[in-house]
């Protein structure tokens, strides 16, 4: 009766260690995979930062850009006036001659 005691006694002991392994190698995968997510989680929060900062820095540059827009639009009319007082100059020069 002893040698079956102590075999049914070595299996509960076996069964109970591969339960207690199971279950610690199982938590230890579940840190590891709650690791790598907070890893990627952090390399895409600086990804996005980084895609802000080059928004911010391209609508920096389309203010500038109409700003010299504007500045042209206003160059080329005060040319177009110039044009305009130089032709009728020319024009009364020719109907004088």
């Amino acid at each position: 009766m002893e040698l079956t005691m102590m075999t049914a006694i070595i299996s509960v002991i076996a069964a109970l260690s591969g339960i207690i392994l199971g279950w610690t190698g199982r938590s230890r995968t579940i840190r590891q995979d709650i690791a790598q997510q907070a890893s990627a989680d952090a390399i895409q929060r600086v990804d996005i930062d980084y895609i802000k900062r080059g928004i911010d820095d391209i609508r920096v540059e389309q203010k500038n850009q109409v700003k010299r827009i504007d500045e042209l639009a206003e160059r080329v009319t005060r040319v177009e006036e110039s044009a305009k007082q130089a032709h009728k100059r020319i024009d009364r020069l020719d109907g004088d001659g």
